[in-house]
């Protein structure tokens, strides 16, 4: 395969009349490229709805569950690093992003089980609208190297096909851009009480922890409410989490 057949594909899939034919399409080009799996997911509204985020994908036999059981989404590098991504990315430059994480080796053990089913590197090219990622298309498998030119085209493909098939689905109008812009630029302390609130501890605990009253935790608290446009701290925490800001 070569370019070409990326540049028809764009074409083709605007001349789809199905769905069906849209994620063929999509399939055969992919596959044929030289990728042996592939996804094309709405950018999920909290942590635990990847099910319902999957427009279509092949995955490695038991990949999925495997996923969703061991909760990998929550230390998954592409998908944090796709919260804050422009362009598309690799996923070891994901992983390479977060390397003085203190997370860092849960994010690793979990690539390092995706390596393991099969899916041993890839791409992620983000698809964007008004209020940030709206999905996103993933590829990979065995190491492909693309070129700018190809990179730049399945970019074009991936937000193509992504509006096409909910287009076709009769889901073009649905609440993918109703979800308020959070404000994503956090303070190292309001990170780190967000991350001591992600792990169940209260305003006094994480006082303590800090060395700061527990009402000055509750001060930070409703600046990050307000920030994350959230209505309570658990609300809080499940927008930290979409957008990647914590583990």
């Amino acid at each position: 395969m070569n370019i070409h057949s990326l540049i028809q594909l764009l074409v083709v899939l605007e001349e789809c009349r199905k769905a069906e034919s849209v994620v063929d399409e999509l399939k055969h080009v992919i596959l044929s490229y030289g990728f042996e799996f592939y996804g094309l997911l709405k950018y999920p509204k909290h942590s635990e709805d990847l099910v319902g985020s999957v427009l279509v994908g092949q995955w490695p036999e038991g990949w999925a569950q495997v996923y969703i059981t061991k909760k990998y989404m929550l230390s998954d590098p592409t998908i944090r690093y796709l919260a804050h991504a422009q362009r598309p990315f690799r996923w070891r430059d994901s992983l390479a992003a977060f390397r003085k994480d203190p997370h860092y080796r849960r994010l690793e053990q979990m690539m390092s089980a995706a390596a393991g089913h099969g899916l041993k590197e890839g791409y992620i090219f983000p698809i964007h609208g008004r209020s940030g990622v709206l999905g996103y298309m993933t590829i990979g498998g065995r190491s492909v190297d693309l070129s700018p030119v190809e990179i730049s085209l399945l970019d074009a493909i991936a937000r193509k096909a992504f509006w096409r098939l909910l287009e076709l689905r009769g889901e073009e109008g649905v609440a993918l851009e109703d979800l308020p812009g959070a404000d994503t630029r956090l303070t190292r302390r309001e990170m780190e009480i967000l991350q001591y609130l992600a792990e169940g501890m209260t305003s006094v605990e994480i006082g303590k922890q800090l060395q700061i009253s527990n009402h000055t935790v509750d001060w930070y608290m409703n600046g990050l409410q307000d920030k994350l446009k959230a209505k309570n701290r658990q609300h809080a925490v499940a927008v930290a989490f979409r957008h990647g800001l914590i583990t």
